[in-house]
């Protein structure tokens, strides 16, 4: 794979706002690896891990998905159009790119809009159009993926007492009525892996959590599936139930985990969270300057909405030379 300098790029911008075809441009970023071969003695048994094959082909395509929220403002007309918008643009976009490989980066759902027991609905609905299709996939949570349910103002009733306003797929589940009680980051999570074989998430490390969505997945030629090509790595980036962070405790189990797995750090490594660290402030463009070109969505014209603090991470993913890149996702706009 070409070796690209760590250098985190900030983009905001409002999906839920725009037309399909500008939230095709702004969803998707498609990365295409490069492999080359890595010769060194290694012990898969140190990965205990699902593994990712790449074919005699040279490039391996990745789709990224971020920011979809879907069940956004559930009770509205509104909202529920919006995620038809999103499935017509994902479908479009894995037909004509078929990539061999779909990473979800957070916010897959507005669950502070959900007042449904099971977030989950919305979940598989997101996650279909790679499922139908046979595409294997890994999701990140986001901030907004367990979100406490908000109650819309217009909801209260002259006398003050709420109007409870089911969304239609509540309808689905049987015996079961509205609730606001929400479904976890460990509920999604267990609920995706159980029922989908192509999924690659994980639950990571227990002492981690509340941070779930913690674990690196190996990929491989399928000629030498022990041999690895690059290590991808996802972290929970927080939000939702808990403080916007990566944890010291991340940071510490990134840095031993990958010095196990590549202790001479010359497989790469790509690093995929959701909100961005407080570094991106430093190297966003400030209204005065802007980008130019190439530019789509709101980039200029709103600021990086960062991470609470820095634990660490970001200053050993700068020293550590087999990271080659880190893609953090987050639209603003939509919170």
């Amino acid at each position: 794979m070409a070796g690209t300098p760590l250098f985190p790029s900030s983009v905001s911008f409002r999906p839920r706002l725009m037309s399909p075809i500008t939230r095709l441009l702004l969803f998707l970023q498609l990365i295409t690896l490069i492999f080359t071969s890595n010769c060194r003695d290694y012990d898969p048994m140190l990965l205990r891990e699902k593994t990712l094959f790449f074919s005699n082909k040279s490039a391996f395509k990745i789709a990224l998905f971020a920011d979809l929220h879907y069940g956004e403002n559930a009770w509205t007309d509104w909202g529920p159009a919006q995620d038809v918008n999103s499935d017509r643009v994902m479908s479009t976009v894995l037909d004509q790119e078929t990539p061999d490989f779909v990473v979800y980066l957070g916010d897959v759902i507005t669950a502070n809009n959900l007042p449904i027991p099971n977030a989950s609905l919305y979940w598989d609905r997101a996650i279909s159009p790679t499922k139908s299709r046979g595409i294997p996939w890994a999701t990140v949570f986001g901030n907004h993926d367990d979100a406490q349910f908000e109650w819309p103002s217009e909801w209260f009733s002259a006398t003050g007492i709420p109007e409870v306003q089911c969304p239609q797929e509540n309808i689905s589940i049987s015996g079961e009525e509205c609730t606001f009680r929400g479904t976890t980051r460990v509920e999604l999570m267990k609920k995706e892996i159980s029922s989908n074989r192509l999924s690659y998430s994980m639950n990571g490390p227990r002492e981690l959590w509340p941070g779930v969505s913690n674990y690196v997945l190996q990929l491989s030629s399928s000629k030498d599936p022990d041999s690895p090509g690059v290590f991808l790595y996802f972290l929970d980036s927080g939000g939702g139930s808990y403080p916007e962070v990566i944890s010291s405790a991340q940071a510490k189990w990134f840095q031993k985990q990958s010095q196990a797995i590549n202790p001479d750090a010359r497989i790469h490594e790509i690093i995929f969270w959701h909100i961005p660290s407080t570094a991106y402030k430093k190297i966003a463009p400030l209204p005065i300057f802007g980008i130019h070109k190439p530019c789509v969505g709101s980039i200029n014209k709103e600021r990086v909405a960062s991470q609470e603090h820095e634990w660490g991470i970001m200053d050993i993913l700068v020293h550590r030379p087999s990271v080659k890149l880190l893609i953090a996702l987050k639209s603003q706009g939509a919170g």
